[in-house]
């Protein structure tokens, strides 16, 4: 038999493991460094466009006084979360693929987790906002200044980020309080919750159910009202006797729809797999959908596909073309 721990012990192992932990070990692809090179390459341009691209829309609506309606606003917000979702994640991501050897600190792990849940989160609570404005214009468009006013956005808007602060800071908080021993090795290129959770030394059963009911009830809430959003739209559309109106109809609601799609299956793709169905590095090449290619599509999705932003843009574009001649 294993000789008994008395609690007292026990509680110094505890302290001794959690006071050793200052930093954690990011491995990466380290299994395939003749791609990391290569790796390195295309993540760098991705991230610069996908600060210029979100970087744009903010400037544009920022700028043109008539995009300044919710249905912008939320887009204005959505690239805010984009942008910052992807320099949350992607700068560290680049340090890990051009070094053999990637340490980083506790507190750094810890803030990288926290901005990954809040954008996360954030930007799927934005897009169900999204879903029920476009729901509001379309099904009801002579009451929609009343539906959604300045004051509903807002509300909405706050919802969506404090909501997932308030998850957030007791998600990561939970996750940190736990004891870490043995490995440090973080199987994976950021600091995301599971791989880290892998490192605990502890019985995380209570946790794994609040992260998985928790997370299921929280996505589920926008999920449904993009779902209820859009079939109620679809009703609509199809009620138009004008094809000119149900053009528009579908045009507003396609950029917003593709965005979904991206989000929500990505999403699924890498959260919602059986988790001895793949191996770490293609759990890895997973999240690489939605860390670089949600934050990349969305801006060229809503600049080419919507006209009121190719107008404004070609609009600035042409001011400053006269500022610069002048």
């Amino acid at each position: 038999m294993p000789p008994r721990t008395t609690q007292g012990s026990t509680s110094t192992v505890r302290r001794q493991n959690d006071s050793s932990v200052v930093e954690f070990i990011l491995l990466g692809f380290s299994n395939f460094p003749e791609l990391q090179a290569h790796m390195f390459g295309a993540f760098l341009v991705i991230y610069l466009v996908t600060l210029m691209g979100n970087a744009l829309i903010i400037s544009v609506i920022l700028l043109d006084q008539s995009l300044h309606i919710p249905m912008y606003l939320f887009l204005q917000n959505l690239s805010v979360v984009e942008a910052s979702f992807s320099t949350t994640i992607t700068p560290e991501m680049l340090v890990v693929l051009s070094t053999e050897k990637t340490t980083i600190s506790f507190g750094c792990c810890f803030a990288q987790m926290y901005f990954i849940i809040l954008f996360g989160g954030t930007e799927c609570f934005l897009l169900g906002a999204m879903a029920y404005d476009r729901f509001a214009a379309i099904c009801h468009p002579l009451s929609y200044p009343v539906i959604m006013n300045q004051r509903v956005f807002m509300k909405l808007v706050m919802l969506s980020w404090v909501s997932w602060i308030m998850v957030a800071t007791v998600q990561t908080t939970w996750v940190f309080s736990f004891p870490f021993c043995g490995s440090k090795d973080i199987n994976h290129l950021f600091c995301e919750t599971p791989p880290v959770l892998e490192l605990v030394c502890a019985d995380t059963f209570l946790f794994e159910i609040y992260a998985f009911t928790g997370t299921i009830l929280i996505i589920l809430m926008p999920f449904l009202l993009i779902l209820l959003s859009y079939i109620r739209i679809l009703f609509a559309i199809l009620k138009m006797s004008s094809t000119t109106g149900r053009q528009k109809a579908f045009s507003t609601c396609a950029s917003h729809l593709t965005s979904v799609t991206l989000f929500f299956g990505t999403g699924c793709m890498t959260y919602l797999q059986p988790k001895s169905r793949y191996s770490p590095d293609t759990k890895k090449l997973m999240s690489l959908a939605y860390t670089l290619l949600t934050p990349l599509l969305n801006p060229l999705i809503y600049s080419l596909r919507n006209n009121e932003m190719k107008r404004a843009v070609m609009k600035l574009w042409r001011r400053k073309m006269t500022l610069h001649t002048a």
